[in-house]
């Protein structure tokens, strides 16, 4: 059996899903709360590209206390898998973190088959692109938050052609739209 790859991704209705602080802050609440906590009980191993893992080890290591504090507990804790060109295993001072070595795809083919739970592919918008049109990643969970961000990247800008099939919709009471999609199919 094959563990599932996931990603969830903090989203503007404008289809910005960069720089999520800018615009979610006033509209995370306890339901979404809920529903991230849930999902992070189910998670061994996390996938991050460089940029978010220089980002992330600069901050979480240090959140020990507040709304946060959850969070930071279980991605310092856990396996964080990098992807960069640039950084070298020697760089990666972040508890339990690893390079990944050779082509992303086949790493992410050969993770899945070892034991233990899902996944995840945390920020990092080219990797789960990548592994989108890879056909790699099982559960694409858009978090949407009433929010236009009015600038920044979106992750399927400049993507190949790819059907999905909705596996899930939920929603809070701040007005967050959690749509899970999986079973993608690209077409070149």
């Amino acid at each position: 059996m094959t563990r599932r790859l996931t990603s969830n991704l903090f989203y503007s209705i404008d289809g910005i899903a960069s720089d999520p602080y800018k615009f979610q802050h006033d509209s995370f609440d306890a339901g979404l709360a809920e529903l991230m906590a849930e999902g992070i009980e189910r998670i061994d191993d996390n996938i991050l590209g460089r940029t978010s893992y220089t980002e992330w080890a600069d901050y979480w290591p240090n959140v020990t206390e507040g709304p946060d504090a959850g969070f930071a507990a279980f991605i310092n804790r856990t396996k964080k898998h990098v992807a960069s060109h640039e950084l070298t295993q020697a760089d990666l001072t972040w508890e339990n973190s690893v390079l990944i070595e050779g082509d992303l795809v086949e790493y992410v083919r050969a993770l899945k088959q070892t034991e233990g739970r899902d996944i995840a592919v945390q920020g990092s918008l080219s990797i789960v692109r990548q592994l989108v049109e890879a056909e790699e990643i099982d559960a694409l969970t858009l978090i949407i938050h009433p929010a236009i961000a009015g600038q920044g990247r979106g992750l399927f800008h400049g993507a190949l052609p790819t059907r999905m099939k909705l596996q899930d919709v939920k929603t809070t009471e701040r007005g967050n739209i959690l749509i899970t999609y999986g079973a993608f199919e690209v077409s070149e």
